[in-house]
């Protein structure tokens, strides 16, 4: 559906949402009902309903509590082997794995002193370098993952990084060739930022991260827990957690200072976090603005507003081309009115089934020819992971 002979050449961008880990992380889907139709609520809306509606803040806070003991506290301490350890999860690392093989196969084929691109994802989590560590050690991929951060024993992140890139020259120097590069850009902070003075300091270790749920707190979360992922629960089924004020101020001070805009319209809470996003906005607003300019985005709400608003003022740009990968034909026809009038957007979405991660791999992104990529071969099948998912069952 996506030509990649059409694109490779082009100023490439990508926006990787949440759908993207879906099924190794929750997405900020709930299960519970709001009680009209068939409708369910949204960690965003459940929030902003409980901002508007509960004084006191307590379930406002016991949401957050929610969201970082089932989302922000696993991808802090996320890892290949603790992901491989379920089908799903597997799944998704090889998902990660195609899309970057893929990318990086389209670099490589650009010119030789142009082998980049840029991918801005409003995820948290660690999967992109993650897994980017993985081709790098296996030795048959040579390329770069900018994440923005420059040193050694402390790694600060700085934008300028982005505009930086890795040449190989020859013996002599007769010959320069740049290294393919990726630009992976955190639009939403991630959790291997933590503040450095007036820095922000990237660190892949997260051994040492601290718990902000205590085993108790964690234990009276459970049942609150279990309504919001209840189909058939609605807002009169939440109970109070009965966690004390006490606790969930505590929890709060620490919680709205870590480095990530959280799933409602306030943002970062810290000014070098706050300053560090607006410079990546300026830094896609930049990237949407070159002559042939190419955007795709995929698992990707548009819930954002800032995000939301910038694409479209870049619209006005005649050398842009959006392509907004959908994962139902419901969400295409919604995509598809949000963005009406513009003749440079285009909506994608599959016939006969949801457009997830693999579907995008297999279906969206695609070579013309229908070649596979080169570490295809090295890819686990589906059913080599049923296979391992049993075996480690058994073990």
């Amino acid at each position: 559906m996506i030509s990649i002979d059409d694109i490779y050449d082009k100023d490439l961008n990508f926006l990787i949402g949440s759908g993207a880990s879906s099924g190794l992380l929750p997405t900020l889907q709930l299960r519970m009902r709001t009680g009209v139709g068939d409708a369910r609520y949204s960690l965003e809306d459940l929030a902003a309903e409980f901002e508007q509606n509960d004084p006191d803040r307590r379930r406002f806070v016991s949401l957050f509590m929610h969201y970082y003991a089932s989302c922000i506290r696993p991808a802090e301490m996320l890892t290949i082997e603790s992901a491989m350890g379920t089908l799903a999860g597997a799944s998704a690392i090889k998902n990660y794995r195609s899309f970057l093989t893929t990318v990086l196969g389209m670099v490589s084929r650009r010119k030789a002193l142009d082998r980049r691109c840029n991918v801005f994802t409003t995820n948290y989590d660690g999967c992109f370098p993650l897994v980017a560590d993985e081709l790098i050690k296996e030795g048959r991929t040579d390329f770069v993952l900018n994440d923005g951060a420059r040193g050694f024993s402390k790694r600060i992140l700085q934008a300028r990084n982005f505009g930086s890139y890795l040449c190989q020259a020859g013996v002599f120097g007769r010959y320069q060739s740049s290294i393919p590069q990726i630009n992976l850009i955190h639009l939403h902070g991630s959790v291997y930022w933590s503040k450095s003075g007036s820095a922000i300091q990237v660190s892949y270790d997260t051994s040492g991260r601290p718990n902000l749920l205590s085993p108790d707190a964690a234990q009276m979360l459970q049942p609150f827990s279990a309504a919001l992922s209840n189909e058939h629960a609605v807002l009169a089924d939440l109970p109070d957690t009965g966690i004390d004020d006490d606790a969930l101020n505590a929890f709060w001070d620490v919680y709205e200072r870590m480095p990530i805009v959280n799933p409602t319209k306030w943002k970062f809470k810290e000014t070098v976090y706050e300053e560090h996003y607006y410079q990546m906005l300026r830094l896609l607003s930049y990237e949407l603005e070159t002559r042939n300019a190419v955007l795709i985005t995929f698992g990707f709400s548009f819930a954002d507003e800032h995000i939301l608003n910038l694409v479209m003022r870049s619209l006005s740009n005649p050398g842009l081309q959006v392509y907004i990968c959908c994962y139902s034909a419901s969400g295409c026809a919604a995509m598809q009115e949000k963005f009406k009038g513009h003749r440079n957007v285009k909506c994608l979405a599959l016939e006969d089934e949801k457009m997830d991660f693999t579907a995008f791999n297999e279906k969206v992104l695609v070579w013309p020819d229908g070649r596979a990529s080169a570490s295809a071969a090295a890819e686990p099948t589906a059913a080599a992971l049923a296979a391992q998912q049993t075996n480690m069952g058994a073990s």
